[in-house]
């Protein structure tokens, strides 16, 4: 084990895609862990006590904003990123607040992701876009917003929609094209 080389533990539960971000980051000279629970992700970094962290915010069945506190926790130290398909305002803001060092949305090129934990407070590079978001975009954020007020917790979101549990499962596999 090469102890000089920083350590990122990668938190996702598609195997191709943390394969192939694992292989890109180990090229680029880091030692890579990667867990696909939050159960795994914590034994890995009890284990190898990781400079960065970079984890999906949907794993099958947890929220990788869950993980934030309990890493931050355990290593306060480490940089963390959350990296997702399903972004939203209110998402990004609660990873930040629980202490994300920065937040991006996939797809996302490997030298995005290690720009991301270089990004210091103050420094806004964000584009702000020319229309606003469809009616279908902020009805997924708000979806979102409630889901993370619940922890994730399908059943108890759907309550608080006043939807159907499955109606809300299928909003939830599909994400909105429209910005």
């Amino acid at each position: 084990m090469n102890t000089e080389a920083p350590s990122i533990l990668l938190v996702d539960d598609d195997d191709i895609f943390t394969a192939t971000l694992a292989r890109a980051l180990s090229r680029r000279g880091f030692q890579v862990q990667c867990a696909q629970t939050i159960g795994q992700a914590m034994d890995l970094a009890n284990k190898h006590g990781p400079s960065y962290a970079i984890v999906d915010m949907k794993l099958e069945s947890e929220s990788g904003l869950q993980l934030i506190p309990m890493l931050k926790a355990e290593h306060p130290t480490t940089k963390l990123l959350i990296l997702t398909g399903y972004s939203s305002i209110s998402t990004a803001v609660e990873a930040i607040k629980l202490g994300a060092t920065n937040y991006l949305c996939k797809p996302a090129g490997v030298d995005d992701i290690l720009s991301a934990f270089e990004t210091t407070e103050g420094v806004n590079t964000a584009a702000l876009p020319d229309t606003p978001p469809s009616v279908n975009r902020l009805e997924w954020e708000h979806i979102q917003k409630v889901l993370a007020e619940n922890d994730g917790n399908v059943s108890a979101t759907a309550r608080s929609l006043g939807m159907h549990r499955r109606t809300l499962q299928r909003k939830l596999q599909k994400r909105p094209t429209h910005r």
